[in-house]
């Protein structure tokens, strides 16, 4: 039984200026579906996802999140990014807070939750992304991995139905780039339904259940995993993977 689509975007252009981040992209999201997002870099794949949340609008097309049209400057978009989650390269922790801190202002602001629950939330998440000992620190006194699992700890204390990843971990030293991924694994086994733009194709052949390769603006090919990996169809998907996998 095919499960609800989530998200569903139709036709989607995206200009910044002269230059088309995005053309002519089709692209449905269903409940409880892992799509992997990659192609070479500006090919489009933030800008989507960016699209997906509200924080970039687009300029022709339509699309729909959780049966909601998005359009520009709808008062529906704040409602939208609290069941949307994002997890960006950079970590856009509130340095002057306390782990525990940047983890409940969400919840106690945006849900209005009080401080004893989403203290509790935090807490529960800090532990699913396997570091409860560090709440009481500042991010200055993590590492760059430990930063990005608290972003991801972060994102799921507004209790998302939707997880939205852009390169994770591109900003990571490459001994820290496993403890996300793993952490990400984990909650793609939640039943979570998750958009990864990444370059790190070990994890997409994990958890995906669909790959998306884009390049230009434009959606080049879908397939399942095992497709893809083995046989792309398109000749700038199997270069970009005999580039990406000798590495």
């Amino acid at each position: 039984m095919t499960k609800a689509p989530i998200i569903v975007a139709e036709h989607l252009d995206k200009f910044f200026g002269d230059f088309q981040a995005l053309s002519d992209v089709s692209l449905t999201v269903h409940q409880g579906e892992r799509v992997v997002v990659c192609g070479p870099s500006g090919s489009g794949k933030s800008t989507l996802i960016r699209c997906f949340n509200g924080l970039e609008s687009h300029d022709a097309g339509r699309l729909t999140v959780e049966g909601v049209e998005l359009v520009p400057d709808s008062p529906k978009i704040r409602q939208l990014r609290q069941d949307v989650g994002m997890v960006f390269q950079q970590f856009n922790l509130f340095p002057h807070l306390s782990v525990l801190e940047n983890l409940t202002i969400g919840p106690m602001k945006v849900r209005k939750l009080p401080k004893a629950e989403a203290e509790a939330t935090a807490r529960k998440y800090l532990d699913r992304v396997h570091i409860p000992e560090q709440a009481g620190k500042y991010p200055s006194q993590l590492s760059g991995g430990q930063q990005q699992r608290v972003a991801i700890a972060r994102a799921l204390c507004m209790e998302p139905r939707v997880m939205l990843f852009d390169e994770p971990t591109s900003a990571l030293d490459p001994e820290m780039i496993g403890e996300v991924l793993d952490v990400m694994v984990e909650l793609a086994g939640t039943g979570m339904t998750m958009v990864v733009v990444t370059h790190e194709m070990g994890f997409a052949r994990k958890v995906a259940d669909r790959m998306v390769f884009m390049e230009q603006g434009r959606i080049v090919e879908v397939a399942p995993p095992e497709k893809f990996f083995s046989a792309p169809e398109s000749a700038r998907a199997k270069l970009f993977l005999d580039q990406i996998l000798e590495h």
